[in-house]
């Protein structure tokens, strides 16, 4: 695991490696399970190392609003707020692509706030980051209209996978913009006409 750290955090410093090296637990999931839930304690702060996890939040109905991704290299800003508080997850954590990670247990987490500079900056810069990225999500709900919310979610989903060709579902995409699979299904029509991407029978392709 010393040399995925090494490449995947460049601005950890070797000491803070060998810590990670010495107490993190390293797991796999694989897509589909589901890492975190809704009023879980959580007891270990997530370091992805590969594979990409999705992060949002679950109504009383079922319901989902997407927050964002992790990808390698990242954190769960959130798993690190609630771990140092003991508090319970607010949010859902599931695997979409099969995932290693380096669990690191909850009572590391002030010590190395403390030990390691870099550890410190790391944290911040992943709540800040984080922070953002959820002002972003609240500004496209307030005020953007839904065409212009499915294209903001569209070109989130191309970013954390850094690629064109998306796997959603229309079913899929309407259930975390809290609207019905036949809005969304016009909406990805008029876009297809406005030549911004094609539809296929399993995936949407965004065209450039």
């Amino acid at each position: 695991m010393n040399q995925t750290l090494k490449k995947l955090f460049p601005s950890f410093s070797n000491a803070l490696i060998e810590d990670i090296n010495s107490n993190a637990i390293e797991q796999s999931f694989a897509s589909g399970y589901v890492i975190m839930r809704t009023g879980q304690y959580i007891k270990n702060t997530i370091l992805v190392l590969s594979g990409s996890i999705k992060i949002y939040r679950e109504d009383n109905d079922g319901g989902e609003f997407f927050m964002y991704y992790l990808q390698p290299g990242q954190a769960c800003a959130i798993s690190m707020i609630c771990a140092t508080k003991s508090e319970k997850s607010q949010i859902m954590a599931k695997v979409v692509e099969d995932v290693d990670l380096a669990m690191v247990p909850l009572h590391l987490m002030d010590k190395w706030m403390m030990q390691h500079r870099s550890w410190y900056e790391f944290v911040i810069d992943t709540y800040r980051s984080r922070f953002e990225e959820v002002l972003e999500v609240i500004n496209s709900i307030a005020f953007k209209a839904m065409d212009e919310r499915l294209e903001f979610y569209l070109k989130r989903h191309q970013e954390a996978c850094g690629c064109d060709d998306l796997k959603l579902s229309h079913q899929e995409i309407a259930t975390e913009l809290n609207t019905s699979r036949e809005v969304i299904s016009r909406l990805l029509k008029k876009l297809e006409q406005r030549g911004r991407l094609k539809l296929h029978r399993n995936h949407i392709e965004l065209l450039k």
